[in-house]
């Protein structure tokens, strides 16, 4: 059977997994120890382990909705941002280990060619799979620009 969806999935998975427009999430993030994840900037609200945390909660929030029958939605703000300021080792390596699981996740779900990229959500209220792929990307890219200009601020960048 041949896959109508063919040109969406590869836009979609470029989309994802390449730099094109603009910087990638782990090239923003790259070099950064769990010590600088936590500095802040008094003129900005975030610091840049808030951020990628909430980058990656959001993410693998979205690939839940998109994949699990019993999804639950979490609280909103409360859940999509971390509850400490400063990130241990351990939490700061689980976060960028876990954006490219999440990641490489969705991007399989991409892949996969049973996927109907335009059929509901059973869980939703209209949306489709193709949505929540854009949803991804524009939340990550739009942090992750943060993310570099907190990068400029500290003058780390």
């Amino acid at each position: 059977m041949k896959d109508e969806q063919k040109s969406i999935r590869i836009q979609l998975l470029n989309m994802l997994e390449k730099d094109q427009a603009h910087i990638s999430f782990e090239d923003a993030v790259k070099g950064i120890d769990y010590k600088t994840a936590g500095k802040s900037e008094t003129i900005f609200p975030y610091n840049i382990w808030q951020l990628s945390s909430h980058i990656q909660f959001t993410q693998k929030d979205i690939l839940e909705f998109c994949t699990n029958t019993k999804y639950q939605e979490p609280k909103w703000p409360d859940d999509y941002w971390p509850a400490d300021t400063e990130p241990t080792i351990q939490q700061w390596q689980e976060c960028l280990r876990n954006f490219k699981e999440d990641r490489n996740s969705f991007v399989n779900l991409i892949k996969d060619s049973s996927s109907n990229l335009l059929a509901p959500i059973p869980n939703g209220t209209g949306q489709n799979l193709l949505r929540e792929a854009i949803l991804i990307c524009d939340h990550t890219a739009y942090h992750t620009g943060q993310i570099v200009l907190l990068r400029k601020l500290l003058r780390i960048w």
